[in-house]
């Protein structure tokens, strides 16, 4: 299909909150899953949300089933795509780990998460998903996630001298971009 345009940080459509999905297994519906899927691709991204391509729907993509070359260290996501998601912590433990974004170039941070969470939702053809994750996966969820209600990553950073330039932070690591 196509790979389409990342919004960046600054344009107001990252800001807004994402309808439900009310229409599942269209042919509209998978075109823009094939969209997300390859323009992910093309970004080496660990995830993407409709909202970051300009489509104000709850529908997030993430994982791979391999090892992200933008994370090296961290183990495979399988590949998922989760329509109208909600998650539910499963303790109040948090993680603080590095994140970029495809929205946000370049850029990383030490941000804020839970560690352990429940996720659920629906697949494009209208089937229940719910899944626990922790760690990584747990991280990327609830990245993608937050898109859907018009938050960035930026939003959640309590210590912004743990905030910067991939290239300065991680020397020799080749990201270009970031999710």
């Amino acid at each position: 299909m196509t790979v389409r345009e990342i919004l960046k940080m600054g344009d107001e459509r990252l800001l807004r909150i994402a309808p439900a999905v009310t229409e599942f297994d269209t042919p509209e519906l998978h075109a823009l899953v094939v969209d997300m899927l390859e323009t992910m691709a093309a970004a080496n991204g660990a995830g993407l949300a409709a909202p970051q391509i300009g489509v104000n729907l709850q529908v997030v993509i993430f994982g791979s089933g391999e090892v992200n070359p933008r994370y090296p260290l961290e183990l495979p996501i399988p590949r998922t795509i989760l329509l109208n998601p909600v998650i539910t912590p499963l303790d109040g433990e948090e993680q603080v780990g590095w994140e970029g974004c495809l929205s946000v170039p370049g850029m990383r941070a030490m941000v804020p998460r839970w560690q352990r969470i429940r996720y659920s939702g629906f697949d494009v053809q209208g089937r229940a998903i719910a899944r626990t994750a922790d760690g990584f996966h747990s991280r990327v969820v609830q990245h993608e996630c937050d898109h859907l209600m018009g938050k960035l990553y930026p939003m959640r950073v309590r210590d912004f001298s743990q905030f910067g330039f991939t290239s300065v932070l991680f020397p020799g690591l080749d990201d270009n971009t970031d999710d």
